[in-house]
């Protein structure tokens, strides 16, 4: 029977949670610019 390679699963976990916090990085981003716009139109 293979050993498990928990290095493998270690790494393929953190490439996961680095994507998911990009994701929510940009999608935040995406808000904030959306949020600035609105602030810019409003008072003209």
């Amino acid at each position: 029977m293979a050993k498990p390679n928990y290095s493998y699963e270690k790494r393929q976990k953190e490439i996961a949670k680095k994507k998911k916090q990009e994701e929510k990085r940009k999608r935040k981003q995406g808000i904030k610019d959306e949020s600035s716009a609105e602030v810019r139109e409003r008072p003209s």
